[in-house]
This record gives structure tokens, C-alpha cells and sequence, in this order.
């Protein structure tokens, strides 16, 4: 089981929750929240990481609210000032890399945490080697990525009945990156829709995909940031 913990954010203090293996340092991992908040999801995801020999560090964007409503939750995501937002991910990044086995860092999202996961990749290319988007969406007008910059390969999964960020749009972002010349790998899985990982949303998950995309998930980590 990891743990709260703080960490510098830009001359300020991030909270956020850690999970190293039980024997000792792994890859490092930061990943990024959803729109509900720091929920116990996010959590287990980190918990998860660490059974599979990841330090994993998601820092609390939402700075100790969690919301149930999604209207609710909407709020909370379009209200996040982008700037406190990028030196939190960043204090995250830099504290992760204080418990890795190594230099390199990746990067998971979920929703707008793989929105943020993509943003993050592209700010801090010094540090990140892979970026893994579950169904990532980037609402905001102002955090546009400049993929550009990035070095991060990409790995990214996506729902075939996802509204928010369907299909069409994940073959684009695919071709964008690729005709930028970054490795970029785009899974679709039919007959799912947004969310299907998150096994406390039984209105939503799927249980084969969310397995594929782990085990995926997993590969392409140990791959990149050995």
C-alpha cells in the first residue's frame, strides 16, 4: 500500500499519493487523475504499479476535493488553472524520479488525465520517455500541446463509443504524431465506451479490454524506461 506524501510544486507544496515495490526503487511512474479527483481508483492504480515493480506518484490535482456528480466534476475540471496545474505535474515528475530505479519517467492518465498525460509529455521532454492516455481529453483552450516538443513514445487507448474523444479523433492524434515523426501506437476497443478501466464504474467497465490495455500498458513501460 503506498502513502500520502508532499512534495515541492515551484516553490509551494503538492500532495499526493506514492506507491514504491515492496523491494525497493522501480521505474517511475506519475499518473494522472480523472475528473472525480484523488479517488481510492486512482489509487489502487498506483497500488497496482508497485505490485508490478513501478514507484507510481499521482499527485492531487484537485488538492484534497474528490466530487460524485458529473456536473460537478465538470466544474472542477474546467475551473483548474493550467498553470498551477503544469507545476504540479512537474513537482510530481521531478519527485517520482527522487524514488526511480532510473532517469527515465512515464506518464498515465485517465480522461482529463490523459489529456494531461499528452500536455505533461510535451512540457517536460527532458524527463519523460513514455506517455500512456486512456480516453485522454484536453477541454481546456489554453493547454494545447505543441507535440513537437516531445520525446515521449506514446501508447494510447481508446473506447470505440467514447463520446468525449471518439475514435475519429484518436486516429487523428495518432497521424498528427506520426507525421511529426514520434513513435505513436493508438488501440481502439470495440463495443467499449469512456471509462471502461475504472472497475468502480461497473456501468462502464470492461473487464477483457481493461485487462488488454494493462497488459499492454505494462510491455510498453518496462520497454521504454529500461
Amino acid at each position: 500500500m503506498g502513502e500520502i506524501i508532499e512534495f515541492p510544486s515551484n516553490g509551494n507544496q503538492a500532495q499526493g499519493y506514492l506507491a514504491v515495490p515492496s523491494g525497493g526503487a522501480g521505474p517511475g511512474v506519475v499518473v494522472i487523475q480523472e475528473w472525480w479527483g484523488m479517488v481510492p481508483h486512482i489509487k489502487d492504480v498506483c497500488d497496482r504499479f508497485a505490485a508490478e515493480g513501478f514507484s507510481a506518484l499521482a499527485p492531487d490535482l484537485y488538492h484534497g476535493k474528490e466530487v460524485r456528480e458529473p456536473d460537478e466534476a465538470a466544474k472542477e475540471m474546467m475551473a483548474l488553472r493550467m498553470d498551477q496545474v503544469g507545476r504540479d505535474l512537474s513537482g510530481a515528475i521531478d519527485e517520482v524520479a527522487r524514488h526511480s530505479s532510473g532517469s527515465k519517467v512515464g506518464v498515465v492518465g485517465f480522461c482529463m488525465g490523459g489529456g494531461l498525460a499528452l500536455v505533461l509529455a510535451c512540457q517536460r521532454p527532458d524527463a519523460i520517455r513514455a506517455c500512456v492516455p486512456f480516453y485522454g481529453v484536453i477541454p481546456w483552450p489554453d493547454a494545447r500541446p505543441d507535440y513537437s516538443a516531445m520525446n515521449a513514445a506514446v501508447l494510447g487507448h481508446y473506447a470505440e463509443l467514447d463520446g468525449f474523444f471518439t475514435p475519429e479523433a484518436a486516429r487523428a492524434l495518432e497521424s498528427e504524431l506520426r507525421g511529426l515523426s514520434k513513435r505513436a501506437e493508438i488501440h481502439v476497443y470495440e463495443g467499449c465506451d469512456h471509462a471502461f478501466f475504472n472497475d468502480t464504474r461497473p456501468d462502464v467497465h470492461n473487464a477483457d479490454a481493461a485487462g488488454k490495455a494493462w497488459e499492454r500498458t505494462l510491455a510498453f513501460l518496462r520497454a521504454e524506461l529500461s
